[in-house]
């Protein structure tokens, strides 16, 4: 049996390979899980769902009820229920989007370092990625490079914010000229919105306010500490829904339905649910800061948003090597790498863990770089 070219030219996550290598009773840094339990009226809901035998398939778009509620949450951006539509995962929505949107021969601009299935999905769709690099500390886009890399093929572009591996948010200057980009040239902007709930400076600005230009991919899987029941939504115009309820009947016909009751059940009370995780995930990030600042040759800045630390370091080692050797003494982190070709240089912890476990971490961490440093390793 012959695998595709397309398939075939993907390589599996640099992510899970540390998973494979790490011992059982390693610190896991390396997983962006939150550790909390969902709100008890989501799994009571869920349950409740499946019992009534509510267990068929559903509407492709996900139930109007469900829609509803995710626009209201929107509602100052001006979002319907008919904008909504629910997907089997945030992941799910952005291949939907990725196939509805390129066409082989197409060129979609990729953020590196970034969330690992923007180019995967690219190449999926017979596109061809394109990375475009961060300046800073606070890792902005770098708007002159995004320039100098858009051609006649350019389609898309992808933003995640706040973003998956660094922890970034846009600033104001930065989503003016990406939207400006997005104008001038006629992209669709494509963009990753799950940890919109999580962000601890500054403020979120999103795509929403542009449906015109732009497609919004959301997610309840952080939002309720759920990524096992892999729901999300994704927001856009109503002139491109059809399309996207096509694409989505043919990936899996319908959400699941339990699980869209369940969550109904929550989504209206859960920004208390929201600020106690935002409270604990802050508290987590300035130990993490704190920790990983007090190891010579690391350095970084407190991210704004999400739940994930990058931090650069100057020894003269792949990431790759880097985190494997803190694998194989216990601390499973993700290489900087695998998020792209400019995230060499650095590392990705996850906070969605306990501060026991993000000390017992760091202090790996800074026994390992140590002895790098010193040459005894």
């Amino acid at each position: 049996m012959e695998i595709s070219r397309r398939l075939e030219s993907i390589p599996m996550s640099g992510i899970r390979k540390m998973f494979d290598l790490a011992k059982p009773d390693s610190i896991n840094l390396g997983l962006g899980e939150p550790d909390m339990d969902p709100p008890k009226r989501a799994v009571e809901a869920m349950a409740e769902a499946s019992r009534a035998g509510f267990n068929k398939y559903g509407p492709t778009a996900g139930i109007m009820p469900l829609r509803e509620a995710v626009a209201e949450r929107y509602q100052t951006y001006g979002i319907e229920g008919e904008n909504v539509m629910i997907t089997p995962s945030g992941s799910t929505a952005l291949l939907e989007v990725s196939q509805a949107l390129i066409d082989p021969g197409d060129e979609a601009l990729i953020p590196s370092p970034g969330f690992v299935i923007y180019g995967p999905h690219t190449t999926l769709a017979g596109g061809r990625p394109v990375e475009y690099r961060f300046t800073g500390k606070d890792f902005q886009p770098d708007i002159e490079d995004i320039k100098s890399k858009i051609t006649k093929r350019t389609k898309v572009i992808f933003v995640n914010n706040p973003s998956n591996p660094t922890g970034s948010v846009l600033s104001g200057d930065s989503f003016r000229a990406l939207c400006d980009i997005a104008d001038d040239h006629g992209i669709t902007v494509i963009s990753d919105e799950v940890y919109d709930c999580f962000v601890y400076e500054d403020k979120h600005r999103s795509f929403l306010s542009r449906l015109d230009t732009s497609i919004v991919v959301g997610g309840f899987s952080k939002m309720m500490a759920v990524t096992g029941w892999r729901m999300g939504f994704l927001i856009a115009d109503k002139s491109v829904m059809d399309a996207m309820v096509k694409m989505q009947y043919h990936v899996c016909a319908s959400p699941n339905m339990p699980a869209m009751y369940g969550l109904l059940a929550a989504l209206p009370g859960i920004d208390d649910y929201l600020e106690t995780a935002r409270s604990v995930f802050r508290k987590r990030r300035d130990l993490i800061v704190k920790r990983i600042n007090g190891i010579d040759g690391m350095s970084i800045e407190p991210p704004k948003g999400a739940f994930y630390a990058f931090p650069s370091y100057d020894i003269d080692m792949k990431s790759t090597d880097l985190s494997l050797r803190l694998a194989e003494n216990g601390l499973i982190c993700s290489p900087g790498s695998a998020f792209g070709k400019y995230g060499e240089g650095h590392l990705r912890f996850s906070y969605a863990a306990d501060e026991s476990k993000i000390e017992k971490g760091m202090d790996i961490l800074a026994d390992i770089i140590g002895k790098l440093r010193e040459g005894s390793l």
